[in-house]
Parts: structure tokens; sequence; C-alpha cells
């Protein structure tokens, strides 16, 4: 008599549940703000004779900056195992 109907797996929640999700994220995401950080600027030093690292990186740190800190950034940005320094060697110290 009456007819039994099968029941057909649709698509359309699955639609709907994604969409829903879509106008939740993209507000979201668009709000964000992202920051890059600011190119980091060298002057490249010849060591002489007689010069050392405190001395260079001393007359390149800022009024009232901490001179320990500058010596550091400059050993690492030049691979430096220590602190000894050779006449003609170049430096880049981060100003």
């Amino acid at each position: 008599m009456f007819a039994t109907r099968k029941s057909r797996f649709t698509l359309m929640p699955l639609i709907a549940l994604g969409s829903l999700s879509l106008a939740v994220s993209i507000p979201t995401l668009a709000n964000g703000h992202l920051y890059a950080a600011s190119p980091q600027r060298y002057q490249t030093v010849v060591v002489k004779p007689g010069d050392n690292l405190w001395t260079l990186t001393a007359s390149h740190t800022p009024e009232g900056g901490d001179v320990q800190s500058t010596i550091d950034r400059v050993v690492s940005e030049n691979h430096l195992a220590g602190t000894a320094l050779q006449p003609g060697q170049r430096i880049r110290i981060p100003l």
C-alpha cells in the first residue's frame, strides 16, 4: 500500500555547514594585522691595528645603550668565535 522511500544521503547539510564556517572565519581572518620586522641596517668597518671589539662597538652604540648587547649582536652577526680581531678584517656592525 504505502510505498517506502529510501532515504538518500544528500550533500545539502555539508554545504550548509561549510558555508556557515566560511561566514564565521573569513571576517575573523580579515581583521588580523601582520607586522613585519624592519630591515636591519649595518655599517661595515675595516679593523685597524690596535682596534678591539669593545672600542668599535662602543663608538656605534647609541647614547645610553648597552655596549655588551651590541658586542653580542656583532659576534652573532659576523659568526665570530671570540672577541679577537685581525687588522684588515671586515666587521658588520648593526646600527
